[in-house]
C-alpha cells in the first residue's frame, strides 16, 4: 500500500479497511471529488481514476509530484525545518512563484504546519501556524516515486464537486468525503476560502441521486447528524466509529461517529 504524502484534516486512514470493502476491481473508474490526502485512492490503486478538489494548490502539487517527483523531493528537503524558515515560506505570495515553486511551498507547509490543517484567511492566504510540539517529516524519495507512478494513471482536476460529478458515468465508483456543514459542532468545515454549508450538502445530495440513477456506485462519509440523516435517508446510512484528529491537543482527541451511506453492498 502506498502511503499518502499529505497530512490532511479529516483523513480516512483509520477507516481504510472498512471503505476498501466496497471496492470491486470490475468498476470502470475511481472518482473522488474531495480528494484531500487521497488515502483511499492510494490504498486501492485503481487502474483508472479521476481525482479532484477545489483546492488549487493541492491539485497543482499532485501534478508536480506526478511529473517531477525527484526534483520536488530534493527541493523540499533542501529547506531547513525551522520556525523562522516556515513563516518565511508561508509569507511568500503564490502568484509570484512558478508552479514548481508553489508545489515546493505547499508540501513544505503541509508537512510542518499544525495538525496538517489547510486553512486560509479572508484574503485566501494560508495562515496555519508552525507545529512546535509534533512537526511532520518529509516522506522518502521512494514514497514520492510510488505516488508519482499511481498519479500517472489519473486525471487531476481542480473545481467544485458538482462539475466533477457531472462527469461520472455508468460503472464508475465514487468516494465522497466532503467537509462537514454542522454548525453546532467544532468540526473543521473549510471548503476552499469559505465554509462548506448546508446548501452545499443539498447540492451534493442531488448529485448522489443523479449518480445512483445512471448506474454508478458511491460511498459517502459524513458527520453523524440530523441533517445528514435526512439528506441520505434513502440509502440507509449506518454509524461508523472514527477517531478525531483535529482537536488542538492530543489529549482532547476522541472517538466519534460518522455516517456511511452507499448504494452498493460490501463484499
Amino acid at each position: 500500500m502506498t502511503t499518502p504524502l499529505f497530512r490532511w484534516a479529516g483523513s480516512k486512514r483509520k477507516s481504510l479497511p472498512t471503505l476498501a470493502e466496497f471496492w470491486q476491481p470490475t468498476f470502470r473508474r475511481y472518482v473522488e471529488p474531495f480528494v484531500g490526502s487521497a488515502a483511499l485512492f492510494f490504498r486501492l490503486q485503481p487502474r483508472r481514476a479521476l481525482l479532484s478538489d477545489i483546492n488549487k494548490g493541492l491539485i497543482e502539487a499532485y501534478k508536480v509530484i506526478r511529473d517531477q517527483p525527484d526534483d520536488l523531493h530534493a527541493a523540499v528537503c533542501a529547506i531547513p525545518r525551522r520556525e523562522t524558515t516556515y513563516y518565511k515560506i508561508r509569507a511568500q505570495r503564490p502568484a509570484d512563484l512558478t508552479p514548481f515553486e508553489r508545489a515546493v511551498r505547499f508540501v513544505y507547509l503541509n508537512r510542518y504546519c499544525f495538525n496538517g490543517i489547510y486553512r486560509t484567511n479572508a484574503k485566501g492566504e494560508f495562515n496555519v501556524p508552525f507545529a512546535h510540539n509534533k512537526p511532520g517529516v518529509i516522506p522518502s524519495i521512494e514514497q514520492f516515486r510510488q505516488c508519482s507512478i499511481l498519479l500517472s494513471k489519473t486525471s487531476l482536476r481542480c473545481g467544485d464537486f458538482e462539475s466533477v460529478l457531472s462527469a461520472v458515468r455508468e460503472g464508475d465508483f465514487v468516494y465522497l468525503d466532503p467537509p462537514y456543514a454542522v454548525e453546532s459542532r467544532r468540526i473543521f468545515r473549510q471548503y476552499d476560502a469559505k465554509e462548506f454549508t448546508l446548501e452545499d450538502m443539498e447540492r451534493l445530495s442531488k448529485c448522489l441521486r443523479s449518480i445512483d440513477g445512471i448506474g454508478a456506485s458511491f460511498v459517502i462519509s459524513y458527520a453523524d447528524c440530523a441533517e445528514a440523516r435526512r439528506l441520505l435517508k434513502r440509502w440507509k446510512p449506518v454509524r461508523h466509529r472514527v477517531r478525531r484528529h483535529i482537536a488542538g491537543f492530543a489529549s482532547a482527541r476522541r472517538t466519534a461517529f460518522e455516517l456511511l451511506a452507499t448504494n452498493i453492498e460490501a463484499r
